[in-house]
């Protein structure tokens, strides 16, 4: 493995020797990958677009993650910025020198990257719901093809700028990435598979939920009965990182999986509300007017929470605060804004007659 850590730390040389001047553009397409954007973005716009592909958002990004969380304890991934400066690979005088920016010193594991298995898996329902909406691939036209073509080239360009900045960033090695779009795909794919998620029950959601907090936790317990710390990557960060600051709690093992619980549990509160359900008789609710009143609305309501700021100093308290607020997003979404959007409608419409 360190012949092939070592051809990773010259592929970050390489980057950032040459691409240096593009180093905004890197820090731009790693942030693209981040699933909060998928929460708080592509969400909203999809739900009210076509509520099935909202749904398989939640879904892939949530479940996605927690299996991430779980690849990452499993193969124990080391990261460039931290594996250059403890391996013996290089004599003490020939260490490679990479730099470090505010998003390289994530404190999990490296493999798989979860950023590019969120990119490929996220991108992927939406690039696949999106040629289904415009029934492309289907008929035989030029023009149906050239753009079927252009979209899935763009996927697979967006892909490729997404592994490049993780390997630029130093925060991964580049088979990693390849690692990360690989297992995206498969779950994108199995997703597909599953049809019971766009009629399941509270009762359905709430048990996932506790299912994945049980294996993750299990799995947490077990391994560390065994004596294996999990958390071994949190010392690396902090030690190697060279800006304690840029060492966040957010990127902790735990605090993705609260969040990713917190949505998915959200998300079956608000299907399964009155509020949701009352919404949906109106005849309001089918119009593109009201459609898109909602996605704006859900946008502006969703960046006022996502710039709550969670207090650090106790991470317990920090972890059932995220997963408060990231409970909130879909409801807010799916639940609240198209319950008053509609009596709002209707309370107008009264005033008309």
């Amino acid at each position: 493995m360190d012949w092939l850590h070592g051809c990773g730390v010259e592929a970050v040389r390489y980057l950032q020797t040459h691409y240096g001047h593009r180093r905004d553009w890197f820090v731009l397409a790693s942030r693209s990958a981040e699933l909060r954007y998928t929460f708080f973005i592509f969400f909203p716009i999809w739900f009210h677009l076509r509520e099935t592909t909202g749904i398989k958002l939640i879904w892939v990004a949530a479940v996605g993650d927690c299996l991430n969380l779980v690849l990452k304890w499993v193969f124990f991934g080391q990261r460039p910025y931290w594996w250059v400066h403890e391996t013996s690979f290089y004599d003490s005088t020939a260490v490679p020198q990479i730099q470090q920016f505010p998003i390289t010193c994530e404190t999990g594991p490296g493999s798989p990257s979860g950023h590019a298995m969120a990119a490929a898996s996220i991108y992927y329902v939406m690039v696949s719901s999106l040629s289904t909406e415009l029934q492309l691939g289907r008929q035989l036209s030029v023009k149906d093809r050239c753009l079927w073509g252009l979209l899935w080239t763009m996927f697979w360009g967006l892909q490729a700028c997404i592994c490049l900045s993780r390997v630029f960033l130093a925060a991964h090695f580049p088979h990693q990435v390849i690692a990360g779009v690989l297992s995206g795909l498969l779950v994108a794919q199995s997703s597909s598979r599953v049809l019971w998620i766009y009629s399941a029950s509270l009762r359905q959601y709430l048990v996932t939920t506790l299912l994945l907090f049980s294996v993750t936790l299990g799995l947490y317990l077990l391994l560390k009965a065994l004596g294996v710390d999990l958390l071994w990557t949190v010392e690396k960060a902090r030690r190697w990182c060279v800006q304690p600051d840029w060492v966040h709690i957010d990127t902790m093992p735990f605090s993705s999986l609260a969040r990713n619980l917190g949505t998915l549990a959200g998300l079956g509160l608000a299907l399964n509300c009155p509020l949701y359900w009352e919404s949906c008789r109106e005849k309001h609710s089918c119009g593109a007017p009201f459609r898109l009143g909602c996605i704006l609305a859900s946008l502006g309501l969703l960046h006022l929470i996502d710039s709550l700021q969670l207090p650090t100093q106790t991470e317990s308290l920090y972890y059932l605060l995220s997963f408060c607020k990231s409970a909130t997003v879909p409801l807010t979404s799916v639940a609240i804004v198209p319950y008053c959007l509609s009596c709002l409608l209707r309370s107008c419409s009264k005033k008309v007659e």
